[in-house]
C-alpha cells in the first residue's frame, strides 16, 4: 500500500493524485463533524446519503470529533458508524452489536471528570474576564470531560490574537487546548482525539492502528486534526483547510477542491469509485 505524509512547509496533493487501488485496501474511515462532514454548518443530504453508501461498501466508520456527549450520543444511536469518538478524545460510544445497547467508555472515572469540570469552571471565568466576546459553546451543558469556549459558531469571530489568548489560559493551567473550526476546546485528561481513536480501536475492533494504520483513512479540516494527520498516512482535508496553513506542523496527504461536506462528499466517491473499480476488476479476472 502506498504511504502517504504531509509534514511542515509542504502542500497536500490534490485528490486526483490519490491512487485509486489503494482504496480496496481500507477497512475503515474516520472523520471530522463540524467543517469536515459539515457545510455551512448544516448537513447536506448528498453528504449523509455519501456516508451511507460508504457503510454499505463493508467499511468501519467513526466519527471522531470535538462535540459534546450529548450530540455524541446521538450520532452513534442514529448515525451509520460504529463509533464515535468525542470532546477531542475524552470518551468513545458505540453501540454493542449483541444486545444493541449504547456503551459509553469514558478516559477518566467519575471522580475525577467532576474534579475536572470544577476546574475548568474557575478556567472559563478567567477567559470570559480576560477574552470579551468569547463565551461558553452552545452544547456545554452536555459536555462531560471539556470546556468548550465558541470563538466563532454563535459569536462574532474572535481575532486570532484572542484564540491564541484563550489557548494560552487552558495551557497556563496544564489543560490541553485544541483549536477547532468554531471552537477551543480544552481539557485536563491527557488524551486527544488520536490516543481515544487507537483504544476503541483495540478495545472494541481488536485491530492495532498504533503499529499499523494504513489501513484507516481521516478526514478533517482545522489544527484539532493534526494528531490524526500525523499518525494516519492516509489522510485528506476538506479546502477550508487552508485557513490553518502555517499553524499546523502536519498537512493531510490530500486536498478536496470544495469545502466542508461538499468536500467530504469529494473525498468520500473517490474513495468508492476505488473500492468499485477494484470489484469489477477482480469480477471480470474470474
Amino acid at each position: 500500500m502506498t504511504i502517504y505524509m504531509n509534514r511542515s512547509n509542504e502542500y497536500c496533493q490534490p485528490l486526483n493524485a490519490f491512487q485509486l487501488e489503494t482504496a480496496r485496501l481500507l477497512e475503515g474511515v474516520f472523520f471530522d463533524i463540524d467543517g469536515t462532514f459539515t457545510y455551512q454548518n448544516k448537513i447536506i443530504p448528498s453528504t449523509y446519503q455519501t456516508l451511507w453508501n460508504l457503510k454499505a461498501s463493508g467499511l468501519r466508520l467513526a466519527a471522531i470529533t470535538g462535540r459534546s456527549a450529548g450530540w455524541c450520543d446521538h450520532m452513534a444511536r442514529l448515525w451509520p458508524v460504529d463509533a464515535v469518538i468525542g470532546e477531542n478524545g475524552g470518551f468513545y460510544f458505540c453501540i454493542e452489536p449483541n444486545h444493541q445497547i449504547l456503551v459509553k467508555r469514558f478516559l477518566d472515572d467519575e471522580d475525577t471528570r467532576a474534579m475536572q469540570r470544577r476546574q475548568l469552571k474557575g478556567i472559563l471565568q478567567e477567559i470570559l474576564h480576560e477574552v470579551p466576546g468569547a463565551s461558553p459553546a452552545s452544547d456545554q451543558p452536555y459536555r462531560e470531560t471539556d470546556l468548550g469556549i465558541d470563538y466563532s459558531e454563535d459569536v462574532p469571530r474572535l481575532s486570532d490574537t484572542d484564540v491564541a489568548r484563550i489557548k494560552d489560559i487552558f495551557e497556563k493551567y496544564e489543560a490541553k487546548a485544541a483549536v477547532s473550526s468554531i471552537h477551543i476546546n480544552g481539557h485536563l485528561g491527557k488524551h486527544d482525539k488520536l490516543s481515544t481513536t487507537l483504544l476503541m480501536a483495540r478495545e472494541v475492533w481488536g485491530l492495532d492502528l498504533e503499529t499499523e494504520p494504513s489501513c484507516f483513512a481521516f478526514c478533517g479540516d482545522s489544527a484539532n486534526d493534526e494528531p490524526m494527520f500525523r499518525h494516519f498516512p492516509l489522510s485528506f482535508g476538506v479546502r477550508n483547510i487552508e485557513k490553518f496553513y502555517g499553524r499546523m506542523a502536519y498537512l493531510p496527504a490530500f486536498l478536496a477542491e470544495k469545502e466542508g461536506g461538499q468536500g467530504f462528499q469529494e473525498i468520500a466517491e473517490t474513495i468508492l469509485k476505488g473500492r468499485l473499480t477494484f470489484r469489477v476488476d477482480a469480477f471480470a479476472a474470474k
